[in-house]
């Protein structure tokens, strides 16, 4: 018995090092919301970089980063549609883009619904990787819109991926033109089905989700203590799955520098900031041989412009989209000064929006939602395609008649949203911040005269908000003016009109407790 034992235990080592094999290192990178911004965005924010993004030299950091690591994966939560040469395309260079880039899977996000969803089923083919999601399906049918799963076998590791969207990210955030005949499924109860089903055929499952309360995108969020939130419903979620080892989301346009352990479950949460700025680095450790994986380490990368040269396979597939569509390099304007997105106050590119709305428009006023600016404009020349990238949406200007009473009712509504006040011309707004929801207006004089509650006002916005966007019901309730001017259209027209664009003058919305 002695020696038997003297046996095992002299080959123990062995056995335990034979176990050691079965583990592997595996590193999976992850992005969100790069929502088609190309070009690299003056980090002022930064001291440590002059530049930072562009998907050209993300593509570069990703190409680096896999050609070091010996299993690697790339996924996307979701929005790489919008901006101009997505919308000239519908859709199609963004998919090109991200063939070029090897990614692995990705999940459908909100943005990829803008040109129709008819339109979005045709396309997704042309991805050289599965597009998923698993809770959006036919009314008429109740089948899926896309593939609800993959799983990724690469080095001898198994990754189930799973894809689903939020529902107020369905039904919120997407005009609802773009979901007709569409309805959504509960997202956490799904992804538990699809990993029930799953759980036993891969190593490890990822869940990449669009879903968690939005915020505007605005450029320096990483730096802005107010937007330093929304991974709730990631949250949530993660802490009523089991089974399921990482989460990376979507559509808040929040980040993390460095991914959240759920207490409960130990599921690994991760979100970039977006915009491309950020490559998602997360590492674990896989068993090759059942589903066991144990988080190692995760962090954001910056993608630092200056530093990191373009993907020329990348950088080919844009600049030829720009040349099929000459017509976006025309100047309307120039910008004298750096027009910039704010995320809880009103912001230079919103006051000047909204003046061009009400100019253009002949209303006594304009207001628009701050999540509807989704780039800055740098000092220069301004082309036409850099405004389409500011407001990308296939909209018309939409004049609405409301009483002051509505307007009131309007403005306290955008006061409680947490993903951002809209902006306005034609009015100054004073509230106090620290009163009750629905009572935190103080004044509101509409072009230098104070609101009269049964006057009737006429109010430019955008055909998103006429139709109730983001949660705006108010303007559905007025009457309706007029609707045929698209958007851009009008704002081209005021550029143009302007010439020179100097940074408008502040002092719209005051909050008396700042």
């Amino acid at each position: 018995m002695t020696r038997l034992i003297l046996l095992v235990l002299s080959f123990l080592p062995y056995l335990l090092e034979a176990e050691e094999d079965l583990k592997k290192e595996i590193i999976l990178l992850h992005t969100n919301d790069i929502e088609s911004v190309y070009e690299p965005i003056p980090a002022l924010w930064r001291n440590d970089m002059k530049f930072i993004g562009g998907i050209s030299h993300l593509a570069t950091l990703i190409e680096d980063i896999r050609a070091k690591e010996n299993v690697s994966f790339l996924v996307d939560a979701g929005d790489i549609f919008t901006g101009a040469l997505s919308k000239k395309t519908e859709g199609k260079l963004p998919f090109d883009l991200y063939s070029a880039m090897n990614y692995d899977a990705m999940t459908l996000g909100n943005h990829e619904f803008e040109y129709g969803w008819e339109t979005l089923v045709e396309t997704i083919p042309r991805a050289s990787f599965p597009v998923l999601n698993a809770n959006i399906i036919h009314q008429d049918t109740g089948k899926l819109i896309a593939q609800p799963f993959t799983i990724l076998n690469r080095g001898g590791v198994k990754v189930g991926v799973i894809g689903v969207m939020g529902i107020d990210a369905f039904n919120n955030t997407m005009a609802s033109f773009h979901r007709t005949g569409l309805t959504i499924k509960d997202p956490t109860k799904t992804v538990q089905y699809w990993a029930d089903k799953i759980r036993k055929d891969v190593n490890i499952i990822v869940v990449l989700t669009h879903q968690n309360r939005t915020a505007p995108m605005q450029t320096n969020k990483e730096s802005d203590p107010s937007v330093q939130r929304g991974f709730d419903e990631d949250y949530a979620m993660a802490g009523n799955l089991r089974g399921v080892d990482v989460i990376f989301g979507g559509h808040s346009d929040n980040g993390l520098n460095k991914p959240v352990v759920h207490p409960k479950t130990g599921i690994v949460i991760g979100l970039t900031y977006g915009q491309g700025m950020h490559l998602g680095y997360t590492k674990f450790k896989v068993s090759t041989q059942k589903h066991d994986a144990e988080y190692q380490e995760g962090y954001l990368i910056p993608v630092n412009s200056m530093q990191l040269p373009e993907n020329q396979k990348t950088s080919k597939l844009i600049n030829d989209s720009r040349k099929m569509y000459p017509e976006l390099s025309e100047v309307i304007g120039v910008a004298a000064e750096p027009l910039m997105r704010m995320y809880n106050q009103e912001s230079s590119i919103g006051n000047l929006l909204t003046s061009f709305m009400k100019e253009a428009a002949q209303s006594d006023i304009a207001f628009l939602n701050s999540g509807a600016i989704r780039a800055d404009i740098d000092s220069g020349e301004i082309t036409l395609e850099k405004l389409i990238n500011v407001y990308p949406f296939k909209d018309n200007l939409t004049i609405i008649e409301l009483t002051g009473s509505q307007i009131k009712e309007l403005i306290e509504y955008s006061l409680t949203l947490p993903y951002g006040i809209g902006q306005v011309a034609g009015m100054t707004i004073k509230y106090d911040s620290t009163k009750i929801e629905m009572n935190r207006v103080l004044e509101i004089k509409i072009n230098g005269e104070d609101l009269q509650d049964q006057k009737k006002y006429t109010v430019s916005v955008s055909g998103y908000l006429a139709t109730g966007g983001d949660g705006y019901m108010v303007f559905p309730e007025g009457r309706l003016i007029s609707s045929d001017t698209p958007f851009q259209d009008a704002l081209a027209a005021e550029f143009k009109k302007t010439n020179l664009v100097n940074l408008p003058k502040f002092g719209r919305i005051i909050d008396m407790m700042n």
